[in-house]
């Protein structure tokens, strides 16, 4: 085992802070965790994916480890309740259902959530202390098995929350901007559709129209958004073991998995079995 495995080894696998001010974050916290964030005073602005950001009072924020993350800043009086969860940790507790990946892929646009009532937020804070006492409680006779189904649940409690955000976003954007209702299409259609012409006449738009309004909002052409976005998707289904890669390739919509493999090649630089070996 190498220093820096070792090093990774004895990281907590679960941390529950309050914070003020940036140096209240553990060093590097975003190399190694998950960060859920319940915002109770002030605002906390940064740039995601080169997207400014801010999350306010009662709103709750994901951060997905190794996120594209930087430029923090706090409000006077900020106050949050964070909880971070170790990245393998978390992966290799995720429950097996479909409506993960929609979550995980939501959460990656959109990692501010805005929360319905007072209650959304008690469950929250509730469902972080549950998970850290679990953590603690190493004196459990069954504390392994124990530690990982409240991991589970906490998880089925979160999707929870994003369920509802995702719905009530979907819905705004019907109306909302060419771009948000382009990026919701990507995030409804990736499964099946990846070619930029098939998104311009959902918008009654050509496609040259709407290369410039991608670039204009995501730095990317639209064609690089959707890849992107297909690249996170493909991700995620490689590292859910539940379904083997000629499953993911049927999932993804590809005709044949010959094809599927060149075109992971492209995206990941790698064919999907290369890929799940370097997972280990």
């Amino acid at each position: 085992m190498t220093k820096k495995n070792q090093k990774l080894d004895n990281l907590p696998r679960i941390v529950m802070l309050e914070v003020f001010e940036k140096r209240d974050f553990p060093r590097d916290f975003l190399a190694n965790y998950h960060t859920h964030l319940i915002c109770h005073r002030g605002k906390i602005d940064f740039i995601f994916n080169e997207v400014k950001m801010s999350c306010k009072s009662n709103e709750f924020l994901f951060w997905f480890a190794k996120s594209n993350l930087k430029s923090l800043s706090f409000s006077k009086g900020f106050s949050a309740t964070i909880l971070l969860v170790e990245n393998k940790f978390l992966m290799n507790n995720i429950p097996d259902q479909s409506w993960g990946i929609d979550a995980e892929l939501h959460s990656r646009q959109y990692p501010v959530k805005q929360l319905e009532n007072r209650e959304d937020q008690r469950r929250i804070l509730s469902n972080f202390r549950l998970l850290n006492t679990k953590f603690l409680d190493v004196d459990h006779h069954f504390y392994e098995e124990a530690l990982k189904l409240q991991m589970k649940l906490f998880i089925l409690e979160m999707w929870h929350t994003f369920v509802n955000e995702y719905k009530r976003r979907k819905r705004s954007l019907q109306s909302g901007t060419l771009y948000e209702r382009f990026r919701q299409l990507v995030q409804d259609s990736c499964m099946k559709e990846r070619e930029v012409k098939f998104y311009a006449n959902q918008l009654n738009i050509s496609d040259k129209y709407l290369n410039v309004i991608s670039k204009q909002n995501s730095g990317a052409t639209a064609s690089e958004f959707i890849q992107r976005f297909t690249k996170e998707r493909i991700v995620l289904l490689l590292q859910n073991k539940n379904f083997n890669i000629s499953e993911v390739s049927d999932e993804m919509g590809f005709s044949s998995r010959s094809f599927f493999t060149r075109y992971v090649k492209k995206v990941l630089g790698c064919t999907p079995s290369d890929y799940r070996n370097r997972l280990g």
